[in-house]
């Protein structure tokens, strides 16, 4: 299971990238694998202001639906619409094939995400819980 160094974490299984005041989001490998083949992704609209928590969007496999949560606060400024025609996409490439980007909100922050190492132990977590 991939878990990049460089990327912060949420226990809903999001990552984060952050540039500045801008913010790239998608889903862990961890997320990827226990949805299985994603067949469909409802994109944010641009433009949509979310607060941290809130749902950013929605992904679709035969397993199930799942919602992809906001680690941040911000407003949606781009969508990964090559995923909208690919989203299986997340699947072979979890940490390239990012959701959206964000615009952080004045104030946002990264304050209680896991770095790395803490999403390697929340998952060992898991994993005994099963």
């Amino acid at each position: 299971m991939q878990v990049p160094e460089s990327l912060l974490y949420t226990k809903e299984h999001e990552w984060i990238k952050t540039e500045a005041d801008t913010a790239y989001i998608g889903v862990t490998d961890y997320a990827q694998d226990a949805l299985g083949d994603i067949a469909y992704v409802e994109m944010p609209e641009i433009g949509a202001k979310l607060e941290r928590e809130s749902v950013l969007c929605t992904l679709e496999s035969p397993k199930a639906v799942a919602e992809v949560f906001m680690p941040v606060d911000g407003v949606v400024i781009e969508v990964n619409s090559a995923l909208e025609e690919e989203p299986g996409d997340i699947n072979t490439d979890p940490y390239g094939s990012w959701l959206a980007k964000v615009q952080l909100s004045e104030g946002s922050s990264t304050q209680g995400l896991l770095k790395a190492e803490g999403y390697i132990e929340y998952l060992k977590t898991i994993d005994e819980a099963h």
